[in-house]
């Protein structure tokens, strides 16, 4: 080695130090890297970590602005990643479509912070030998939502990012959040959150509040403000997020599995020949060219809406409950459209 080579501990450290700095304009303090740092085994002082940022500023495009509360550090606006290992062709072409669909599927700030690596495959797809044919491969591929797009809601970077670091750290939270049929806002001075969970363009934080043992979800775009408490988020062992999911609590599932009987006019099932409802589908031409399907499926609103979005393409046999639940509401519909 080298007789003033730096010792492999410092250089990993420093490596380590580059990956836990984010891009700008979100920061990190010197606190907050030593926190972080020590999780990973890497037991040094505050002194020393200011010291390595100052070294590794002269060498990197690292700044710490003047105006960022409190004070931190960041890489420069359009940095390369360090995290970001040299892309084949065929990997920055997905990454690539991942852009194109995430666009419309994640919240914009979500989506923010991974402009660095869909940057990285621009910049790989730029400077490939093979970039006419690459290009040309990008311009022929789209990825189209099977249903109504809906606009993401605006999220407060800060406050999904302390969300988040909450969560990872298992700390406790104080959320001011605005309810959906009030603009007062709301304050909950101890959240211990357990889970973050995306329903389509929504993202919940899964909670519980203060001293209460019933699981909530708060609607992540809700929170105005979010502080993450340096204390320890209360611990439910027995909590499993499927578990909770399959239950019903989130409107999602309502109920047991059922079997699924049903008619369809062939422009509105012959798709589910290739892509079936479940493994035990049977789909079966009828003499009149509809097809008669049944698969054993949960019982979810989304089930319902899709049954409801094929119109007349459709008729429900069984379970004799799903079928008049959807007699009520064709009906309700029909009278809307009657006046």
């Amino acid at each position: 080695m080298p007789e003033h080579a730096p010792r492999p501990s410092t250089i990993m450290r420093q490596w380590q130090m580059l990956r836990l700095i984010p891009p700008a304009p979100r920061t990190i303090t010197v606190a907050e890297l030593h926190d972080k740092l020590k999780a990973i085994d890497f037991a040094i002082g505050v002194r020393t970590i200011q010291r390595d940022l100052l070294d590794l500023a002269t060498i990197f495009p690292l700044t710490n602005p003047a105006d960022s509360k409190p004070f931190g550090w960041c890489w420069m606006e359009n940095a390369a990643r360090m995290d970001m290992p040299g892309l084949s062709t065929p990997a920055a072409l997905t990454l690539a479509l991942m852009e194109q669909h995430l666009r419309h599927a994640l919240p914009p700030s979500t989506l923010d912070s991974m402009q660095p690596y869909f940057s990285a495959a621009r910049q790989t797809l730029n400077a490939a030998s093979e970039r006419a044919s690459a290009s040309a491969w990008l311009g022929k591929i789209r990825v189209i939502a099977p249903m109504q797009r809906l606009l993401a809601p605006d999220i407060d970077e800060a406050c999904q990012r302390t969300v988040y670091e909450a969560l990872m750290q298992n700390r406790q939270l104080k959320l001011s959040y605005k309810k959906r049929d009030n603009d007062k806002l709301v304050s909950y001075d101890a959240v211990h959150p357990l889970a973050i969970v995306q329903r389509g363009q929504l993202l919940y934080l899964v909670c519980l509040f203060a001293d209460y043992h019933d699981v909530r979800t708060l609607v992540l775009h809700r929170v105005q403000q979010a502080e993450m408490l340096y204390l320890s988020a209360r611990v439910q062992p027995d909590f499993d997020i499927d578990a909770y999911i399959a239950s019903g609590a989130m409107g999602i599932r309502e109920g047991e599995p059922l079997l699924l009987e049903a008619v369809f006019a062939r422009r509105s099932g012959e798709h589910l020949y290739e892509t079936p409802l479940s493994a035990d589908q049977q789909l079966q031409e009828r003499a009149d060219g509809s097809l008669h399907l049944t698969a054993t499926v949960p019982s979810t609103r989304e089930l319902q809406w899709w049954l409801l979005g094929l119109g007349d393409g459709v008729e429900v046999l069984a379970p004799a409950a799903l079928r008049e639940q959807m007699k009520s509401t064709i009906a309700s519909m029909a009278s809307r459209y009657a006046a």
